[in-house]
């Protein structure tokens, strides 16, 4: 019985702690700043050389390290903000030569991009991100005025605070109030900044609509040839499985029937025991018929549908699986299809591996994308990195635009999550 996804969303945090975060995360962002001048300094210096040819040789490395400075903000944005920047600079290919990837850096629109941010933050998102970090600190400056005003004199941004000249004990304790008052305006405005900053960010960080479709094509390519060379390695398979299984055996068969025709009047006895044989070669070799066609096609998956072969899966295994399924409906036949092949390879390998005894498959479906984790309760450790198993299942996920994640922390447990964006059928 299909049952719900027990997770619950995380309760929001009070306006407070979400502002004393956004202090935080804008000075991170704030000090990245500094970083960025020196980065645009270099690169128009590098570009100075080119006419000498020295610069051929230091643009790329330069590039390079904006691209990581990018990246970083990229990553802090989305954690951040939830604001997701991908990345999108264009692929290059193997075997790329080095002036090769010197032509195609500048050739990159993004990486033009990236020196106008480089501008653009160290100057206006300098003011956004380190706004709130100013705003403490003048607010502690004014806690601070019945102890200093006296020394102040035209020190330390000289006696005034906000806009009073504080001259005397009683405007040094309105100061004390107005510096009070920095503390709840910074906590209400750090995320509208943090927010802003992230927007102005995704003006020159996200990819350009032109390289959007460059990386689609890319990746349409790349997945087109892993489609058409994995369908060409099913059809070797069934080919040799064929050959080797079920037609020797029919061939074998027919030549025992041939023999035992030939016995039957003489040696009737000789000739039943070869009936028999001939009995059991048939009944093998049905036997490896339906097993090539349900590693082509299951039935449970063809009548019955996902939710129903991702649970036979579950009962079949060696290991003792708690399957949770949770489906509005059929998906189309491909996304079926690789799903069951990729949970039934997960966990093979978790059998094979993890040394687990038990685990458990959560399927569910939500936001446009079929989600299955896959958890086994072994050592930990996988690496994906190390074998050419998780990145054959990668490639058969890739023409659906899916793709497997694995968290495998030593000790374990070991959960790969597979996910396809999809809808049900006749949704």
């Amino acid at each position: 019985m299909p049952s719900t996804d027990a997770r619950e969303p995380a309760a929001p945090k009070p306006w407070f702690a979400r502002g004393g975060l956004a202090v935080l995360h804008s000075t991170a962002l704030g000090l990245l700043a500094p970083v960025e001048v020196v980065l645009f300094a270099l690169l128009a210096c590098a570009a100075s050389l080119l006419g000498v040819g020295v610069g051929v040789f230091l643009i790329p490395p330069v590039v390079y390290a904006v691209r990581a400075v990018a990246n970083l903000q990229r990553k802090l944005h989305g954690a951040w903000t939830g604001r997701e920047l991908p990345e999108p600079y264009l692929p290059l290919p193997e075997g790329t030569r080095f002036f090769q990837v010197f032509a195609r850096l500048l050739a990159d629109r993004a990486t033009w991009r990236d020196t106008a941010w480089l501008l653009v933050d160290g100057t206006i998102g300098c003011l956004l991100t380190l706004a709130p970090l100013a705003l403490v600190v003048d607010g502690v400056r004014g806690l601070l005025m019945p102890l200093l005003y006296p020394v102040l004199d035209d020190v330390w941004l000289g006696d005034w605070y906000v806009a009073l000249p504080v001259d005397n004990p009683a405007v040094a304790w309105i100061a004390v109030v107005l510096g009070l008052l920095h503390f709840p305006l910074v906590l209400w405005a750090a995320p509208h900044l943090l927010k802003l900053h992230a927007a102005l960010a995704a003006k020159f960080l996200s990819p350009s609509e032109s390289t959007v479709l460059a990386q689609r094509v890319q990746h349409l390519t790349t997945t087109r040839d892993d489609a058409v060379g994995h369908q060409a390695l099913e059809l070797r398979r069934i080919e040799r499985n064929l050959h080797d299984g079920a037609q020797a055996r029919l061939v074998a068969m027919g030549m025992t029937l041939d023999a035992a025709a030939k016995l039957a009047e003489r040696q009737p006895e000789a000739a039943k025991s070869l009936m028999e044989e001939a009995k059991a070669s048939s009944v093998k070799a049905l036997q490896e018929l339906r097993d090539l066609v349900r590693g082509i096609q299951p039935p449970v998956l063809v009548d019955r549908g996902l939710a129903d072969a991702v649970r036979e899966l579950g009962m079949e295994s060696a290991l003792e699986m708690e399957t949770t399924v949770d489906l509005p409906g059929r998906f189309a036949p491909a996304v079926e299809t690789a799903a069951y092949f990729t949970v039934s390879e997960v966990l093979n390998n978790a059998m094979k591996h993890s040394g687990a005894d038990s685990g458990k498959i959560d399927v569910h479906h939500s936001g446009g994308r079929l989600s299955i984790t896959v958890t086994d309760y072994g050592r930990g450790g996988a690496d994906p990195a190390k074998g050419t198993g998780l990145r054959e299942l990668e490639r058969r996920l890739a023409p659906l635009d899916g793709f497997l994640t694995v968290l495998s922390p030593l000790g374990g447990p070991t959960s790969v999550v597979i996910e396809i964006p999809c809808r049900p059928v006749g949704s």
